[in-house]
């Protein structure tokens, strides 16, 4: 089913969740680390719940010409190679880079961060012996981290929309590449892009969706989204990024206050799952989705040589204004045989979006 976003339904949506930003002339409706959608840019927003495409496979035509994005912009992206519709993505209305990656980030031993909560929650991963922390506080407003650990160049990234947190190796048949964002969105998903190819891919998926790559996806490697306490007390020798510019946005203000407690998703025009808030949270791993009400009931959930486990401790990036004040929801961890495996702490409609076919299990 294709139907129109009006501008009515979009100031809805923003407004009882997120709060307008006023510095610029507008009106802008803020979303985010710099994300902005404007009227006239929202007028022409055209979704669609159609199936849910194979994002491996090349389309035959990508169809420039149904499209809500400005292609002037994006000369070096093959646009003749597609695995999603052009019309499914949406555009920010600031252009490329409009919320900034960091690219070369300062990194200081963990015992030197002194402006980090306990309870404040990290993106973490260990390599080659190497533990390093990338507090939401700072990707909150850059969305993209790209850095090196343990000999290995990766890319440490955040969906605030999503609250997606996911790691990938940024090396691709030899060569390694440099991510940043388009401030588009794909079913409410931050679209990157490397600045190699400037082919555009999906972050929830790490696949290729437009461009050079397109079908290829990057290595997802098992980062753990904890509290800074619980990072620091598993690795007292660890590292941990800080900005390089401490002014250049107001770090430790959430500019999504009450998303994750809002009714509906920002930007999204799909099917939600039944039997479930579209933004209560879920662990998803290995194609399946298991509710946090459920793991924080269970404790400990064990399933096919997977063992979840959750315990209190961890603050919501996307809940009250300062992120250090945001409710407790805990941290999960996901292993097999003892090892860290790749999941996700994220929304019911987030899985659900890519999943259709699959379960959500609640009790």
């Amino acid at each position: 089913m294709i139907r129109q976003l009006t501008l009515q339904l979009l100031i809805i949506l923003a407004v009882g969740s997120l709060p307008f930003h006023r510095s610029l002339k507008g009106p802008y409706i803020s979303v985010g680390g710099g994300f902005l959608v404007s009227p006239a840019v929202a007028q022409n927003i055209t979704s669609t719940n159609d199936t849910v495409a194979d994002e491996t496979t090349l389309l035959e035509q990508c169809d420039t010409a149904q499209r809500n994005i400005n292609l002037l912009a994006w000369s070096q992206t093959d646009f003749n190679r597609c695995t999603v519709r052009l019309d499914e993505i949406i555009s920010g209305g600031l252009g490329k880079d409009g919320i900034p990656s960091i690219d070369n980030p300062m990194i200081i031993a963990a015992d030197r961060a002194g402006d980090l909560t306990p309870k404040g929650p990290v993106i973490s991963l260990s390599i080659n012996g190497e533990a390093r922390a990338w507090p939401l506080r700072y990707l909150i407003w850059h969305e993209i981290v790209n850095d090196e650990l343990g000999g290995v160049p990766i890319a440490v990234t955040y969906c605030p929309l999503y609250n997606a947190t996911l790691v990938f190796d940024r090396r691709l048949d030899g060569q390694v590449l440099d991510f940043g964002t388009t401030v588009n969105l794909r079913k409410s998903d931050l679209v990157m892009y490397d600045r190699q190819t400037e082919s555009w891919w999906q972050q929830y998926t790490g696949t290729d969706i437009i461009g050079t790559h397109a079908g290829r996806s990057l290595t997802v490697l098992a980062s753990r989204l904890e509290s800074w306490q619980q990072f620091s007390l598993r690795h007292p020798g660890g590292s941990t990024m800080i900005p390089a510019e401490p002014f250049q946005r107001p770090y430790g203000i959430n500019p999504y206050q009450g998303y994750d407690t809002s009714s509906f998703p920002f930007l999204y025009d799909g099917e939600v799952p039944e039997g479930i808030r579209p933004l209560d949270y879920v662990v998803v791993t290995g194609g399946k989705a298991w509710s946090l009400k459920l793991m924080q009931e269970k404790r400990i959930i064990r399933d096919q040589g997977t063992t979840i486990e959750w315990q209190p401790g961890q603050r919501s990036a996307l809940d009250t204004r300062m992120l250090a004040d945001g409710r407790d929801i805990g941290m999960v961890t996901v292993t097999r045989d003892g090892a860290d495996i790749p999941y996700e702490v994220t929304f019911a409609f987030v899985f659900h979006a890519f999943t259709p076919d699959g379960e959500i299990i609640k009790q």
